[in-house]
């Protein structure tokens, strides 16, 4: 299974993580393996990869992702 991190702007706090964590963990096919200031892991359970799901659920938590 691929693992992909993005790259977080303005991600800077515990609020923040918090946040989204739990956008990423609400995108089908995606497990959430790491969410720290400015940066998120997570590994693809599906292919094609839901990467443009993903990116799209955080910016809908406030915050702009791109591949890191």
């Amino acid at each position: 299974m691929p693992e992909f991190t993005l790259k977080i702007d303005g991600m800077r706090c515990g609020s923040c993580v918090r946040r989204v964590s739990r956008a990423l963990a609400s995108v089908r096919g995606v497990v959430v393996n790491e969410v720290r200031a400015g940066a998120a892991r997570f590994t693809a359970l599906e292919d094609p990869a839901p990467v443009d799901l993903a990116i799209e659920a955080i910016a809908k938590s406030g915050y702009a992702a791109h591949l890191e």
